[in-house]
């Protein structure tokens, strides 16, 4: 449910723009606002579920999501719509990273990273069939691609309120406010500032006043509340996670998927203009690549327990870097173009996938996962708001051609050496001593 309300949204954007009479700009604040609360809501549900047990945490963020859906579908206006998204994508924020703990807590380590490649397929999947259901509840009206999400929530939560472990700690400790306000502005900040840089006017928007005071607000705020967090009493990412040398790997794996996992935004864009091919073909062509992201979920399921983590991402480093090579060098013909997505979708899953999460699980005990988890999220989400925001400057400096895309591509293919890189860093038993 999660995953299919960002793949499915596309489809809908038409409509919610002709029914609002709004334009494409202001129309991408659908998206946009969806996942910039998910982030913000990350490293808070994931905290409160290591306090207060994954069983309710879990149940409110679905009811938030199934809240969020019907305040979208009854909305006499598009700021009512926005309401709603953002309603929907803080009570998303918490969903996966909570859902990776349970994994954590309940399974043996043997057949972990196996449940959590299941929960990484869950995005392919969506992204197969969300254009397909979308087209589909268009026929009818575009408020029902988010009724739809109603009952699955109703089911899922009965459900939870029965199968999910429900772990709390005896002794509450004073909750870390001023760290969540310094850690939620702070990535708002750095967010909302990003996202109003132009491409086209690259250097002058990041010294204008709608960029400028946002992003230094984020370079001030961040290292103020690394401080706050080595003094807080119940930090809400606490400190031990930021010094464990396996965890900083891991949270700088996640940011280099995001920055690569970013770069995929341009893809239907580079299709249109190199094949002339419409929107809606563009779209229809990724799907190798998004079947490659279902399969390789699985399969680097698998690959975590078979042969650990650290070879897996290795793995995945070296794929992205050939894939993006090959889109790089050969993107404007079509069976390279193909060959380079489908290496990039297998190594995506992996980046965004199993691996990662299954070295948070390794490396925290019951009270810390969620909340590793969470960071997991934060860093990966930062790449990506980061990395679109680099890219887009890049295409249009480079004349917004062909070539330009092209290059960019070239680009993201030095990522994946990082990732080989940290990964090779990585100890071999996948386990670090968290500093106590």
């Amino acid at each position: 449910m999660g995953a299919l309300d960002i793949a499915i949204i596309g489809p809908a954007l038409p409509a919610i723009k002709s029914a609002f009479n709004i334009s494409t700009r202001d129309a991408s604040w659908v998206i946009n606002i969806y996942l910039l609360m998910n982030m913000l809501s990350a490293p808070l549900m994931s905290k409160l579920s290591d306090i207060h047990g994954r069983r309710i945490i879990y149940i409110i963020d679905v009811a938030l999501f199934g809240i969020g859906s019907i305040v979208i579908a009854l909305a006499p206006d598009f700021t009512t719509v926005l309401i709603g998204r953002a309603i929907q994508g803080f009570g998303s924020g918490g969903i996966f990273p909570v859902a990776s703990a349970v994994i954590g807590d309940t399974f043996p380590k043997e057949k972990q990273g196996s449940a959590l490649g299941m929960i990484g397929a869950v995005f392919g999947l969506a992204f197969i069939i969300g254009p397909i259901v979308g087209g589909l509840l268009l026929m009818y009206n575009w408020q029902f691609i988010f009724v739809i999400n109603i009952p699955i929530a109703i089911v899922v939560i009965y459900f939870s309120r029965t199968l999910l472990p429900s772990l709390v700690k005896k002794r509450r400790k004073k909750f870390d406010l001023l760290g969540t306000f310094l850690l939620i502005s702070a990535l708002a900040a750095l967010s909302i500032g990003i996202n109003r840089i132009e491409s086209d006017n690259f250097l002058n928007s990041i010294v204008s006043w709608q960029v400028l005071p946002f992003v230094l607000y984020a370079i001030i705020a961040l290292p103020i509340f690394y401080k706050v967090e080595e003094k807080a009493e119940d930090g809400i990412i606490k400190i031990e996670l930021l010094q464990n040398p396996v965890l900083r790997l891991t949270f700088l794996l996640g940011l280099c998927a995001g920055l690569a996992e970013a770069a995929v935004i341009f893809v239907p864009s580079m299709l249109t203009k190199t094949f002339g091919v419409s929107d809606s073909t563009a779209s229809f062509m990724l799907i190798p690549m998004v079947v490659a992201m279902l399969i390789g979920a699985l399969l680097s399921g698998r690959a975590t327990d078979k042969i650990g983590p650290r070879l897996t991402l290795m793995i995945a480093g070296l794929l992205t870097s050939f894939g993006f090579l090959l889109v790089g060098f050969k993107g404007d013909e079509l069976y390279w173009m193909y060959s380079g997505g489908i290496l990039i979708g297998l190594s995506l899953a992996a980046l965004l996938g199993a691996p990662l999460r299954f070295l948070v699980n390794s490396n925290t005990d019951r009270g810390m996962r969620a909340s590793g988890q969470g960071v997991v999220t934060v860093s990966t989400g930062t790449g990506q708001i980061i990395s679109a925001a680099l890219l887009g400057a890049l295409i249009t400096s480079l004349g917004n051609s062909i070539q330009s895309y092209m290059s960019s591509f070239l680009f993201v293919s030095i990522i994946g050496i990082f990732v080989v890189i940290l990964a090779f860093m990585l100890p071999k038993n996948n386990i670090a001593q968290i500093k106590t």
